[in-house]
């Protein structure tokens, strides 16, 4: 054979075994991706969201709307920055902050986000006790007891793919019965577009404000990205392939921080359409489903009651991810539900939630001051992730750029922010 022809096959068998080894760009494989980011999803879609949101469309109309979308913008760049880190380094957040972190600073930062993830779950498995209450009447300690082992159950029978699925459908219905939640009800499309765009404060509006906040950008979801991007990773290796799956990433988390969006706008749109116009103060979700049936219909009453179920399992079931996570990552180690730190991690987490719903006076204060409190916790995470993202000792060529830092600051500032006027409000 010419020398010539031996080179043109050999470039030829190149690029076939570079095709084999890495994907492409289409429509079907990005959907291959597509998961993880929504699996972070349902955190922002969880029970402590739609007591935030209730009480914000009940009591302030459209007015709230531009918190979810501003939450939501910070909610992609946090997000993607997190999935960045666990790509990059093949470590999620925890286990980064163990390995390049002073250990104070790795280790208080760690204990105060097991605490938030542990405030998650309260929120969580109290929605879904709060969900049975409604569909069936059972005292809230049942609902709670009850909750907590279909989770546990499904986090300790179930492999990461399964859960995947499971998520995925969950908030897929949970979508649903917004859309058809929405149909019944006339909204008022130019105050809805002028409330996502203007933002606003009336007076008594910034705890809400922050519950929104808190409840959309969740410290123990940036956790767990960093974790559950690694279900994706392959050939990693190379340079290539990791420039290739942060693109695929970031698609996957624009658009499931999109869905969240969407579900989030929806729960303030219904909440104004029908409470806000007709001058009713929410006090807890149990109000809402009663309101409702009168107002929409039965089938409205029990569509909600079983959406804020799925959402509080579902919820419950990423919390004690992120808990096991996070825990897990203390001992150096990466989340697997056969390992004993990953297994207490997970115990702590909904135990420690579980057993802190008993002392719940008021639902819904509750899930509020729980969003609250997952507010005040986020800083800490925000400035750990950028800590460890903008550094080239962790991130290699992939640390951030001036302007990703830039803008992760700026975040991080507008967060500050609101928790240092929310405690000028509190404590005046």
């Amino acid at each position: 054979m010419h020398p010539l022809q031996r080179l043109t096959r050999a470039i030829g068998d190149m690029a076939h075994f570079r095709d084999r080894v890495r994907p492409r760009l289409t429509a079907l494989e990005i959907f291959k991706y597509v998961g993880p980011g929504l699996l972070v999803t349902v955190g922002f879609i969880d029970p402590g969201n739609w007591a935030s949101n209730v009480a914000a469309g009940s009591d302030f109309g459209y007015h709230l709307l531009w918190m979810v979308t501003l939450s939501t913008i910070m909610l992609i760049v946090l997000q993607h920055n997190a999935a960045h880190l666990g790509i990059a380094t093949g470590l999620c957040l925890s286990e980064a902050a163990v390995k390049h972190m002073p250990r104070p600073v790795a280790f208080s930062a760690l204990g105060t986000a097991v605490a938030a993830a542990v405030s998650t779950a309260l929120a969580e498995l109290l929605g879904g006790a709060i969900a049975l209450r409604m569909l069936f009447g059972l005292p809230l300690a049942l609902g709670t007891l009850l909750t907590l082992v279909v989770v546990l159950w499904m986090l300790f029978s179930k492999s990461y793919r399964h859960l995947e699925r499971y998520i995925i459908g969950f908030v897929s219905l949970i979508g649903l019965s917004f859309i058809f939640e929405l149909s019944l009800v006339h909204l008022d499309w130019g105050a809805a577009v002028t409330g996502w765009l203007a933002p606003t404060l009336p007076n008594g509006s910034l705890p809400i404000v922050m519950s929104v906040l808190g409840a959309v950008v969740m410290p123990h979801n940036l956790f767990l990205h960093s974790e559950v991007i690694q279900s994706r990773q392959w050939n990693l290796d190379k340079p290539e392939m990791i420039r290739r799956q942060l693109k695929y990433e970031y698609l996957d988390t624009l658009f499931s921080m999109l869905v969240g969006f969407c579900i989030n706008s929806a729960m303030i749109l219904l909440a104004a359409a029908v409470f806000f116009t007709h001058g009713t103060s929410v006090g807890e979700l149990e109000q809402a489903q009663s309101l409702l049936k009168p107002l929409l219909g039965p089938s409205a009453g029990i569509i909600f009651a079983i959406s804020l179920l799925l959402a509080g399992v579902a919820s419950s079931v990423t919390a004690g991810m992120a808990g096991g996570s996070i825990f897990a990552g203390i001992f150096g180690e990466p989340y697997d539900i056969r390992d004993s730190h990953s297994r207490l991690g997970v115990v702590i987490t909904l135990v420690g939630a579980a057993v802190a719903i008993l002392f719940v006076g008021d639902p819904l204060k509750g899930l509020i001051w729980s969003q609250i409190a997952l507010s005040i916790q986020l800083p800490i995470t925000i400035l750990l992730q950028i800590g460890l993202t903008s550094r080239r000792s962790v991130m290699g060529e992939y640390a951030n750029r001036p302007f990703t830092n830039a803008v992760l600051i700026l975040v991080a500032a507008v967060v500050i922010a609101l928790n240092i006027m929310l405690l000028v409000e509190t404590l005046g």
